[in-house]
């Protein structure tokens, strides 16, 4: 079982301003992968999901790759 990121690295709040790590957890297609992939816990899940959708609103990340 993978160990949660932001946990192992002792991240307490994610930041819709840090998109090199948001961009960790988009495939190649720019969608959000599930957290059965990623090894992320679902509180630390659905934090991640709305600083995604935050910075992709703001335009700091695209909706879709091309």
């Amino acid at each position: 079982m993978k160990q949660d990121y932001f946990s192992a690295n002792n991240i307490k709040y994610i930041d819709y301003k840090d998109t090199d790590i948001l961009k960790r957890f988009l495939n190649g297609n720019g969608k959000i992968m599930s957290h059965k992939r990623t090894g992320v816990t679902s509180k630390n899940q659905r934090q991640l999901t709305s600083a995604i959708k935050h910075a992709r609103f703001l335009g700091l990340l695209p909706f879709v790759v091309k």
